[in-house]
């Protein structure tokens, strides 16, 4: 029995869920401006054990969302699961963030385009298919009218990056969900438990997120 505690931290939305053989058993996750993660997400944790029966000892494995997406919230994530991984003896795994929050919609045509707001102009983006395979490498890209439009196919936008750029990519090829906002770690189990099947652990002492870009300290003056 495969029970897996998936994490997702890499934007607003502080999630965590368990999951058995690749199916969500119970979900904590509330989205804020602040970014409360440091102080909701071992509660959430707790409250997800109780609610279930489970206990910790129980669990086979923790499943991180690696990134792109915010750097405090990343750290945050990953250090969760480094500690819970150290102490309970269980193996990591690590999770793209953009395919977490690809696999919130089914589409039959098309591509599916996850974008998360890296502020300003920018977004991280990927491109996945409709059984959400990886066809375009993640970037943090600037986002323009001239953007994709050397694309024949329909765009799935989704995420909050979306959102941020509804005035500037329009046209019958773009659409849009406006409900889906953030990634969560509903969607994280399945990709997690097949990650876990194959044996694909990271390194608890040497693993990293995957910012994408540098960290920037903003400062008042």
């Amino acid at each position: 029995m495969a029970l897996i505690l998936n994490i997702e931290t890499a934007t607003k939305n502080c999630s965590v869920a368990l999951s058995k053989e690749g199916k969500t058993l119970a979900i904590r996750e509330m989205a804020e401006q602040n970014f409360s993660h440091a102080e909701k997400l071992h509660v959430f944790i707790e409250e997800l054990f109780l609610e279930t029966n489970v206990t910790l000892q129980e669990v086979k494995a923790i499943a991180v969302s690696q990134g792109p997406g915010s750097y405090t919230g990343l750290r945050i994530g990953v250090s969760a699961a480094k500690g819970l991984c150290y102490a309970l003896s269980i193996p990591l795994l690590a999770v793209d963030t953009l395919e977490i929050l690809a696999r919130k919609i089914q589409i039959s045509s098309g591509i599916i385009l996850p974008m998360i707001d890296a502020r300003r102009l920018e977004v991280y983006s990927a491109f996945f298919d409709s059984n959400f395979t990886k066809i375009r490498e993640t970037e943090a890209e600037i986002i323009d009218e001239n953007s994709y439009q050397d694309l024949n196919e329909t765009l799935h936008l989704i995420g909050d990056g979306a959102l941020k750029f509804k005035e500037i990519l329009k046209g019958s090829k773009f659409q849009y969900y406006p409900e889906i906002e953030f990634p969560s770690a509903a969607e994280m189990g399945e990709i997690s438990f097949q990650k876990f099947q194959n044996n694909l652990f990271e390194d608890v002492a040497y693993f990293e997120p995957y910012y994408l870009k540098d960290f920037v300290l903003n400062t008042k003056k």
